[in-house]
């Protein structure tokens, strides 16, 4: 097995090493600029010089290149490496840009694609609603046309981000007498219009990164619906594809993996560094065995779609993996942790330089609800076991269509 990417990617690799010595970090008087604004000049000369945003064509603020997962990996790993900004993160870029590339139509793109790769504009997701989760077509939230525009009656819940976001993305039925998944419509709404009210839910990580959205009589344009009425369920289903690729990146638990190494070598078990106790030297070990198997599961993935092949069910048991891998190294840093796991996250004096207490800590709590996000845990389940294996639909699933 060749695991080398070959030379002619290795001398692009070289290329990148040497566009992010030149640029990053910054010198000279960029160096004076707020950390915002640093990374957004970086943001713009990496785009310019082909390597992010590369998906996007130049009339909507990208850099047009042409699909190569090779060099897009390359890319991700020096960039990672050197620390130097990617895409801004964040539900606009990594779920909707994509969305309306292959949806929307051409003002879509115009107004929205630019303003949103560029962190001008933040969004949120209008997904769930009380009752209407995992069975996400049963919504009840209500659009209905009145002359020019769309009335939206209803509520969201669990929506990230909703106090400081510009605009939702937004499921509404909009043909109450259609069957459930044929009713429903993807509508883009000004989160500044009258009638929104926006409520933030506590968690028990002490921040309220969720809300509670309440439309009463919102309205919004006409033409600000992604693809047909009617034909949001379709929509939807592209946005989600993006979501659960975001959310199951190997990168992300390697990277996890990484920090869990690093706590156990600086922190102490009885007066020894934590990596040298035996217990936590063997779930390092299976904890690397599990991250091993979804790199190089990643790997496999990328051979088959640089083949023009289609990777078959391993794909649909990504996001499942990660997220569970996810809770499992957080749970070890939480043994490493010992008494100061039970402290809350909040708590000053357990910063990053505390060991990262607070970050492991907060992720340890996080982990359960990016276990829902992009579809829970068991709905993953029954999706590789129906359309990936074949196997009878869960009875429990005799939903109305």
């Amino acid at each position: 097995m060749d695991l080398s990417y070959g030379s002619e990617i290795e001398t692009f690799r070289g290329e990148i090493q040497a566009f992010l010595a030149t640029n990053w970090p910054p010198s000279g008087d960029e160096k004076t600029a707020s950390r915002d604004d640093q990374a957004q000049r970086f943001r713009l000369k990496a785009t310019e010089a082909g390597y992010l945003n590369r998906s996007i064509p130049k009339q909507y603020g990208g850099s047009e290149q042409p699909v190569e997962p090779l060099k897009g990996a390359v890319i991700s790993e020096e960039f990672t490496r050197a620390r130097a900004p990617m895409e801004p993160r964040g539900i606009g870029t990594m779920m909707l840009v994509p969305t309306l590339l292959e949806r929307g139509e051409e003002w879509q793109k115009e107004k929205f694609v630019r303003a949103t790769i560029l962190g001008e504009l933040t969004w949120c997701q209008g997904y769930s609603e009380p009752g209407s989760g995992s069975d996400l077509a049963s919504l009840k939230t209500r659009g209905e046309l009145v002359g020019d525009e769309w009335v939206i009656n209803g509520q969201k819940i669990w929506t990230s981000s909703a106090m400081e976001a510009d605009y939702m993305f937004c499921l509404v039925r909009t043909e109450p007498e259609a069957k459930k998944h044929a009713g429903i419509s993807y509508l883009l709404i000004d989160m500044k219009s009258p009638g929104i009210d926006v409520r933030p839910l506590r968690q028990m990580t002490g921040s309220a990164e969720f809300n509670e959205v309440f439309f009463d009589d919102v309205k919004t344009p006409k033409d600000w619906i992604v693809g047909k009425r009617g034909e949001g369920w379709l929509v939807s289903r592209t946005t989600l594809k993006h979501e659960r690729n975001s959310i199951g990146a190997a990168s992300q638990s390697v990277n996890m993996l990484n920090g869990l190494v690093e706590l156990a070598r600086t922190r102490k078990i009885d007066g020894r560094p934590a990596i040298e106790d035996k217990s936590i030297r063997r779930g390092l070990a299976e904890l690397e065995g599990y991250v091993l198997a979804h790199q190089y599961s990643s790997y496999f993935q990328m051979t088959k779609g640089l083949k023009g092949e289609n990777p078959g069910v391993i794909q649909m048991m990504t996001k499942l993996n990660s997220t569970n891998m996810g809770h499992m190294i957080s749970k070890l840093a939480m043994e490493i942790l010992g008494d100061d796991g039970l402290v809350a996250p909040s708590t000053h004096g357990l910063g990053l330089g505390d060991g990262g207490a607070a970050g492991w800590i907060t992720q340890y709590m996080s982990s359960v609800g990016v276990a829902i996000a992009g579809g829970t845990a068991n709905v993953q389940r029954n999706v590789i076991a129906e359309r990936g294996f074949g196997l009878p639909r869960d009875s429990a699933a005799n939903r109305t269509k």
